[in-house]
């Protein structure tokens, strides 16, 4: 863990990124006192969203899949483009 000033922060935000993008975590002080930490952010590439889909997998009733599809024809409904003119 790296420990630096608000102002050494700012000063090297690119390399601070760099660092923080390659597993580093990185403290970050102001007078003294602790304020933030940036750390890598969690990988996301679909493999919870697809674990918890799979593990619903054919446990939800035919009411709940009308549900869903209601609401998503709904939203699609609703939808109004700002560039359209008509």
């Amino acid at each position: 863990m790296k420990l630096m000033t608000a102002t050494e922060v700012s000063r090297n935000f690119s390399a601070v990124l760099d660092a923080v993008e390659h597993g580093e975590t990185v403290t970050i002080t102001r007078g003294s006192v602790r304020v933030a930490t940036l750390s890598p952010a969690p990988p996301s590439n679909g493999k919870a969203f697809k674990e918890f889909m799979e593990a619903w997998r054919g446990k939800l009733d035919d009411e709940w899949e009308a549900d869903v599809l209601s609401a998503r024809e709904s939203a699609i409904d609703d939808f109004k483009d700002p560039w359209d003119e008509n």
